[in-house]
């Protein structure tokens, strides 16, 4: 990365409150800002430790805009596609946002739900979000629950407007409504008290000529070996917005019961993903202790869509599982039967979600257990499908050469302490400028 990408990322990005002892903020190595909900008062060494896969909350775009659901959809607040807003679901009901749409381009609205910190809840609790018409039609809906753990945490869902040939309905220009409530409310162990959410919206413009509406049929499928090689230590981030880049490799961290991280992978058309989560052996082990569900790991495509997850049984010694074969990302994608097939139809940032359950420190105690992810991408990078327009992020369904490096790099460690920690006084800008200096001189020898 060249110095003046640097000095701009490192100035352009810092959090307004960063002098003046405001709530942590953070800055991935894309200069994406968040803040860390639990944070306390920022500072150089604490706030670089809090914000990257911190128990103590999950790291919400900086930049995300309050904004209240409204119990009537008479009363929505707009969700303008590119922008990220952050808000709250009560215990019980529906709340609503509105969306003006045109009759060209589809839509995908995402919520991330934010449960409070607990050590149980409802197995099938979580959020369900719709999309509907002006007369209430649904155009979409999905669901995300905690899974067979009931460990509370963060849990994304999204539904889409899209124009197909396979739809019927939601074609028109006009108003609609995203619902957002809670699956099991009432459910044993399922927080009666609001949730924290985060919303996305992005647009996806059409093709400039109509391609093919039959989903590729055959594809390989047959699951490949994890990649092998010693692990590269890589932290995992709070929240999408501080999601940690890891690219094609072996890629370590240390997860404690009860934490979130959040990694992201750039995926170019075409390519094909893979994924294996492995949980080293604990110093605890030999106990007895077994639990069912003691791993999660998800997979989400660029809009914060869900594709797919596979879950790991814990007893102490080391446990390894695989997400299912997926196809080569492809626009034609979104003609499969399977919803799980559907989602890997664009290109951007693919985020793998890790989070280990409460229940792990009953057996095993607080201790972090070890993780390792094993990431493959395979196959030969194509042209994008040949768009009529852009797409809102205009960057959403690309990757750039700053995402690849950034996935093979994950960004200096300075930088992202200075970043995340805020700079304290304008000595500690001039000496991070000086050692970012020294080392791209040091990158530019031969």
């Amino acid at each position: 990365m060249a110095l003046a990408s640097v000095v701009t990322l490192g100035l352009g990005s810092m959090p307004s409150g960063a002098l003046a002892g405001e709530p942590a903020g953070a800055v991935d190595a894309a200069g994406t800002t968040a803040t860390v909900e639990g944070a306390g008062p920022a500072n150089a060494a604490g706030a670089f430790r809090s914000a990257p896969g911190s128990r103590g909350g999950y790291a919400f775009a900086g930049n995300a805009r309050r904004i209240d659901g409204a119990v009537s959809t008479a009363d929505a607040a707009e969700l303008e596609p590119g922008r990220t807003y952050r808000s709250t679901l009560p215990g019980t009901g529906k709340v609503y946002y509105r969306l003006e749409l045109d009759a060209t381009t589809n839509i995908y609205a995402s919520v991330t739900a934010v449960p409070p910190a607990g050590r149980t809840a409802s197995v099938i609790d979580g959020v369900k979000v719709s999309l509907e018409d002006v007369e209430g039609r649904s155009c979409d809906v999905d669901t995300a629950s905690f899974g067979a753990a009931g460990s509370p945490h963060p849990v994304a869902a999204w539904a889409m407007r899209e124009l197909s040939p396979r739809r019927s309905l939601c074609k028109e220009a006009g108003t609609y409504y995203v619902a957002v409530e809670r699956v099991d409310p009432d459910g044993e162990g399922s927080s009666p008290d609001p949730w924290e959410t985060e919303l996305t919206a992005v647009s996806e413009p059409p093709l400039e000529r109509t391609g093919a509406t039959i989903a590729p049929r055959e594809w390989d499928s047959a699951p490949p070996e994890p990649v092998p090689g010693k692990p590269e230590r890589r932290r995992g981030g709070a929240g999408f917005a501080l999601a940690a880049p890891v690219g094609h490799g072996v890629w370590r961290d240390d997860i404690r019961p009860g934490q979130t991280l959040f990694y992201k992978v750039p995926v170019d058309w075409g390519r094909q993903l893979h994924a294996t989560a492995e949980l080293g052996s604990s110093a605890s082990a030999g106990g007895g202790g077994y639990v069912a569900a003691a791993l999660d790991l998800d997979l989400y495509n660029p809009a914060r869509g869900h594709v797919v997850d596979v879950g790991i049984g814990y007893d102490g010694d080391q446990k390894a599982e695989s997400l299912a074969p997926l196809p080569p990302v492809a626009h034609v994608n979104r003609h499969a039967v399977s919803r799980q097939v559907g989602a890997m139809r664009f290109a951007g940032s693919y985020y793998l979600v890790a989070h280990l359950s409460a229940e792990v420190a009953d057996g095993f105690g607080d201790a972090p257990v070890p993780l390792t992810l094993r990431v493959r991408l395979s196959g030969a990078a194509q042209d994008g499908p040949g768009y009529a327009g852009e797409a809102v992020p205009s960057d959403v369904f690309t990757v750039t050469g700053q995402d690849r490096q950034a996935a093979a790099a994950g960004g200096d460690a300075v930088f992202r302490a200075l970043a995340v920690g805020g700079i304290g006084t304008g000595s500690a800008l001039l000496v991070g400028l000086g050692v970012w200096t020294l080392v791209a001189r040091r990158r530019a020898l031969p």
